[in-house]
């Protein structure tokens, strides 16, 4: 099993157990399919550690049915890891973009983030899954530099992990982590459409 040694060891004045504790703000980014089920993976680690757990949807409908959804929501009601707590923002935050006008996704979205700055503010969870949230930065909906400053300046111990192509390159240099997806082969470029147990 991997120790996770690390290749260098700051002189940041932190001890070895302050520095592997330290919270962490994860971007999983790329034009790859993959980001959100990454997220939910280390989800599921967190629910194994008994953190608390708050998953904010910024782009999905609410009507999409995901197994990510059910399985996690089992999960936390089951008594024996971590709470869950999910959150989605509405159909009008579907790539559909049927409902509401441009201005109605944009006041929805920012009030989705105030809420996450709220929780952030008050350490209501200890694992943030802000799903999809690159796309309301990059449609101009919410300011880059006040998440990136909300995320530097975060209380306690809480890890964020942020997925969603495109993730801007301010929000790129204040993460710990980031990962970007490329596609090397997909059953899609062979005219396949996504399948259940695969894509949701």
């Amino acid at each position: 099993m991997p120790q996770g040694q690390p290749s260098t060891v700051p002189d940041d004045g932190l001890t070895t157990r302050e520095r592997r504790n330290r919270a962490l703000v994860v971007v999983h980014t790329g034009q790859m399919k993959g980001k959100s089920t990454a997220a939910f993976g280390l989800a599921l680690r967190a629910w194994n550690q008994g953190w608390p757990i708050g998953v904010f949807q910024f782009v999905k409908s609410a009507k999409w049915k995901v197994g990510e959804e059910h399985a996690l929501r089992v999960l936390g009601s089951s008594g024996e890891g971590g709470t869950v707590a999910w959150h989605k923002m509405g159909e009008g935050w579907s790539w559909t973009r049927k409902a509401g006008s441009d201005e109605d996704h944009a006041a929805n979205a920012l009030e989705g983030w105030e809420q996450v700055k709220r929780d952030l503010a008050a350490e209501t969870y200890r694992f943030y899954v802000l799903d999809e949230f690159t796309y309301p930065m990059t449609w101009g909906w919410v300011d880059v530099d006040d998440v990136v400053r909300t995320l530097r300046d975060r209380p306690g111990s809480q890890h964020v992990v942020i997925t969603g192509r495109d993730a801007d390159p301010r929000l790129i240099e204040v993460a710990d982590l980031v990962l970007e997806t490329t596609k090397v082969k997909h059953p899609m470029d062979a005219g396949q459409k996504g399948q259940r147990g695969i894509e949701w």
